[in-house]
């Protein structure tokens, strides 16, 4: 389909500061895909990312064409695929080596708050877990290990753009680059 940077536009530069120019795609331009893209359930499917897969991976396996591994970063807002992108298993292993004495310390405590109505604690009621001290009533203890892995899973659950609608967004994108 399209490779990412032949949609650039070119542009001169001086790449050694000798007087010397060269045609170089302009890859300061930057497109930003609208939040109202990003939130259209309509137009996006979750996507949860196997283990060792990268994103050209899983543009091969939605598009048919790994070249759209920058429509599955663009849609997540993935700027760097070494920060951004979920660690294979063997990688977050070695992550937790590197970052960490022990993975099996405590890392933080938290407790189940609960919002929405009190009377009855029907169908509106949502829990969720906020950190606090490890004297609190029902603090429990996060390891080191847990919130790495809550951080990565987090990752591994992703957006692609329904391939339907592919057409329209490499269209847009050409437009704007252009602009």
């Amino acid at each position: 389909m399209s490779r990412y940077f032949e949609q650039f536009p070119l542009m001169l530069y001086d790449i050694k500061a000798n007087g010397y120019y060269k045609l170089v795609p302009d890859i300061f331009r930057r497109i930003k895909t609208k939040n109202k893209i990003k939130n259209n359930i309509t137009l996006l499917d979750s996507y949860d990312v196997d283990d060792g897969e990268k994103p050209e991976h899983v543009a091969f396996k939605v598009y048919k064409d790994a070249d759209l591994f920058w429509v599955v970063c663009m849609i997540n807002n993935i700027e760097n695929v070494y920060y951004d992108w979920p660690l294979s298993n063997a990688q977050f292993e070695n992550y937790l080596k590197d970052k960490y004495d022990n993975v099996d310390a405590v890392h933080h405590y938290e407790k189940t708050q609960s919002s929405g109505p009190q009377i009855g604690d029907g169908p509106d009621d949502y829990s969720h877990k906020i950190e606090c001290n490890s004297t609190d009533t029902g603090a429990g203890a996060v390891t080191n290990f847990e919130y790495e892995r809550r951080l990565l899973d987090q990752k591994r659950q992703i957006k692609i753009l329904d391939p339907r609608y592919l057409g329209l967004f490499l269209q847009e994108f050409k437009t704007l680059i252009k602009q």
